[in-house]
């Protein structure tokens, strides 16, 4: 199967992930609570009970922090719109023309949605000023309350759902992403190693695997941000801290690792076409990059890990000892080469001093 072929493959399975399914399950219930339960709220008028399931929808995201923040912003952003609307009915009231009252609410809405400190409310603003012209112009007061309110009580809804239905929280997810993140960098460098002993490095697909790296990177670190915004206010992350900790600095380690074989990567293309570096000094450049790989490809609890940190110390001493005396033209790109190998190997040292 083709590489776009397998991204599209994965893009369609996080639709069935787990989380997905759970957060698609509790926002069809508390969609479903809140419809029956809006009619019974007071200040309100029945009529507008829909707007109760909107409000789950506002309020019902990935996470807590991220769902309480999203509800309070767009509660905010429905009040400044529906005083943009009063003002809208106050013209028609007036004698100006529904044109020029529609016209008003939409541009002054669309300015104050330039409010960054409402956040996602501020999308809401002229969507709000405009309801309230134009469908409650009958009654505004009755349709502004019964709007505003329940909204708000959809969103109450929606909290409370999240939090007492399986908080969501995304260690797991992450986790599982930083352990695929370090076996592609072992794969690249245990790739590397083996071209570089047969002489046979392919440079585009060499600079074409780190560029997939980085963005993968990119990718995980979204992931692991996820897991730590979940964590807030989230009753479940009592027993989760330290969890979310070393993800964190597993991703620090990761991406300055990933980085690193970037460099080495740019180094080794230019040593491959490189006449002076001998058969001696080219297999303990070869030793140095599958020792890097091997160490980089273990978890951090397994027993060999402190072992082949050591075993990769070996090797890249080996390959400095080769070079001690390296010139011409190509000395650089060999000392290049043995910086960014003790940079692959310093990014895991601490995880070997916590064991």
């Amino acid at each position: 199967m083709s590489r776009p072929a397998l991204a599209v493959r994965r893009r369609l399975s996080e639709l069935v992930e787990p989380p997905r399914l759970l957060l698609a399950a509790k926002v069809a219930g508390a969609a479903a609570i809140a419809w029956t339960l809006a009619p019974f709220v007071p200040f309100t008028d029945s009529e507008y009970s829909y707007y109760a399931p909107l409000g789950v929808l506002i309020s019902m995201y990935s996470t807590l922090a991220g769902s309480m923040r999203a509800g309070l912003e767009t509660l905010a952003g429905l009040a400044v719109g529906i005083a943009w609307g009063f003002v809208g009915i106050a013209l028609l009231v007036a004698g100006a023309p529904s044109l020029v009252a529609v016209a008003l609410v939409t541009g002054a809405g669309t300015i104050c949605a330039g409010l960054t400190l409402l956040g996602t409310g501020r999308d809401w603003i002229p969507i709000a000023a405009l309801f309230v012209l134009l469908v409650g112009n009958a009654d505004a007061q009755s349709y502004s309350s019964s709007y505003l309110i329940t909204t708000a009580f959809g969103v109450l809804v929606g909290l409370v759902v999240n939090v007492l239905v399986v908080p969501p929280l995304y260690i797991r997810r992450a986790t599982a992403r930083l352990n695929a993140l370090r076996d592609e960098i072992g794969e690249v460098l245990h790739d590397a190693a083996h071209a570089l002993g047969e002489r046979t490095v392919d440079t585009e697909r060499l600079r074409h695997r780190i560029a997939e790296l980085t963005a993968t990177a990119d990718a995980v670190a979204g992931e692991v941000a996820e897991a730590v915004r979940s964590q807030r206010g989230n009753p479940r992350a009592r027993h989760a801290r330290a969890d979310v900790e070393t993800g964190r600095r597993r991703l620090e380690a990761l991406r300055a690792v990933a980085a690193a074989t970037g460099q080495l990567a740019e180094a080794l293309t230019r040593l491959t076409l490189d006449a002076e570096l001998g058969r001696a000094q080219r297999r303990a450049l070869a030793d140095a990059v599958a020792a890097c790989a091997e160490h980089t490809a273990t978890p951090i609890d397994d027993s060999a890990f402190a072992a082949r940190l050591s075993a990769a110390d070996a090797a890249l001493a080996a390959y400095r000892r080769r070079i001690r005396h390296a010139s011409g033209s190509s000395a650089l790109d060999r000392w290049e080469a043995a910086v960014s190998l003790r940079r692959i190997i310093d990014a895991s040292r601490p995880f070997a001093r916590a064991d």
